[in-house]
């Protein structure tokens, strides 16, 4: 066998079914994720063709977009969640699917349960009707975000009708220096590549920066794929992927961890792999990043002055212009001091415990200022309880947070958390389009948790290299 190949190689190599006559590949799945908002409407069809689910074992379930993070108590407040829910657990219960409902202590964002039940092993295609699924490509597996038809197509065959992606490399050399973390890696290179750079392609992260992250960093790089246009993108699996997944509650056991591990090691990039394209990025360079406009590919770094029209392409100033005159900025003037109504700690991209750590070291040197709405969310009941092992919690609520229950919360705003009129969020979640945190008017400036924590200490963007 080759000894060129490349993990994507490797991984879609080893779940082709067939080549299809669209060109197009016949994938198996391994992992099919699931939640309460991409389902329903999937397994309707099912019922309507007269399908069973073929392979029930090989998918999982959560609830996390429309739970709120007050109470979970039932019946949920809201009537049409509380009939997602109902739905959820009809459908899962009939199809023999595992269910981890709210009152389930395994209960969370469906990319942040995935990894720390041990669900995610490198070497896996993944799939889940969400479109942050490249979450979990940190641990080494090839996995992306499907829409209900194929969450149907799943459900009923473990198959999905896919194009092979092109493999771009990225590497980032260096090492970062203290207050820039992995959320600034993923918006920096959005920025440089573009919101739509990576069409077509899958990304491998790599270099000494991705090589020196801990898992949790990883999954937020590969989180945030999607929002630079990738299909999907991982990290190599490496000593830190197996220590990670070692006595995790669905990984290998006994001689089987073994296969498994020798396995995961096998499937990472071959040294000599090639490419179809490959980006260099300087770790050193980087600085804390907010984002100022409303796709993730428009953020400066937090010591930088926003972008002035002239200095844009032509093609693109157009662009800038509606972004600039939807969040009310304007110009050459310098992010940092921008005022926020609304600090947001959580998401699949920022809610796990490393990233409450961080945030609460910076929420310990003083109080939110006043006016300034917060919410800290952990991405998991089991997340919420080791933060409450280590007094996080108390942390935040004497600086002055409000600490909340495990759920998706104002990310996405398919819950009662949301934003109110021209509210601008600092937010560690992973997308600021308009309307996207519940108000049609709503802004939403994106970045590290820490960098949300200390601008609601000082009610406006804040350089957190400071605050520290």
């Amino acid at each position: 066998m080759a000894s060129d190949r490349t993990l994507l190689d490797k991984v879609w190599d080893a779940h082709t079914v067939r080549e299809l006559p669209s060109g197009q590949t016949q994938l198996f799945i391994g992992l099919h994720l699931i939640h309460e908002v991409t389902s329903p409407q999937a397994f309707a069809m099912l019922r309507e063709l007269k399908l069973p689910v073929r392979f029930p074992e090989r998918s999982f379930a959560t609830v996390d977009h429309i739970i709120p993070t007050d109470t979970q108590a039932r019946p949920l407040a809201d009537a049409l969640a509380e009939q997602m829910l109902v739905a959820l657990e009809h459908n899962t219960r009939d199809a023999g699917i595992a269910f981890f409902e709210p009152s389930d202590s395994r209960q969370g964002i469906v990319h942040v349960i995935g990894p720390e039940l041990g669900l995610t092993q490198p070497g896996m295609t993944i799939a889940c009707g969400d479109s942050h699924t490249s979450t979990h490509g940190a641990l080494g597996a090839v996995a992306f975000g499907i829409g209900t038809s194929q969450v149907r197509d799943v459900l009923a065959t473990q198959c999905l009708a896919m194009a092979r992606p092109k493999l771009r490399r990225i590497d980032v050399t260096g090492k970062l220096a203290a207050g820039v973390y992995a959320k600034d890696v993923t918006l920096t290179i959005i920025r440089q590549l573009g919101v739509k750079g990576g069409v077509g392609f899958a990304y491998e992260y790599a270099g000494p920066v991705i090589d020196a992250m801990t898992i949790e960093e990883r999954l937020t790089v590969c989180n945030m794929s999607i929002e630079g246009g990738a299909r999907c993108g991982y990290v190599n699996p490496d000593e830190a992927t197996i220590d990670y997944l070692r006595g995790r509650e669905y990984s290998p056991t006994g001689d089987a961890w073994e296969r498994a591990a020798a396995h995961w090691r096998a499937v990472a990039s071959d040294a000599d792999a090639t490419y179809d394209d490959r980006v260099e990025i300087d770790g050193n360079a980087l600085a804390p990043s907010v984002t100022w406009g409303i796709n993730p590919g428009q953020s400066v770094g937090v010591d930088e002055k926003l972008p002035r029209l002239a200095d844009a392409p032509r093609d693109a100033q157009a662009g800038l212009a509606e972004a600039f005159e939807y969040m009310g900025l304007r110009p050459g003037e310098p992010i940092a001091g921008t005022k926020v109504d609304v600090a947001f700690i959580g998401s699949c991209t920022n809610g796990r415990i490393s990233d409450l750590r961080e945030a609460a070291r910076v929420a310990k040197s003083g109080k939110v200022a006043a006016g300034v709405r917060t919410l800290v969310v952990p991405g998991s009941q089991a997340v919420a309880r080791q933060a409450q092992q280590e007094g996080l919690p108390e942390v935040f609520r004497t600086a002055g947070f409000d600490w909340r229950e495990a759920g998706c919360s104002m990310c996405l705003a398919m819950n009662p958390d949301k934003l109110v009129g021209r509210e601008v969020c600092a937010s560690s979640s992973n997308r600021n389009f308009k309307g996207r945190q519940g108000s049609p008017t709503g802004r939403t400036l994106l970045m590290s948790p820490a960098m949300v924590a200390a601008a609601a200490l000082k009610g406006e963007v804040a350089d957190v290299r400071e605050v520290l």
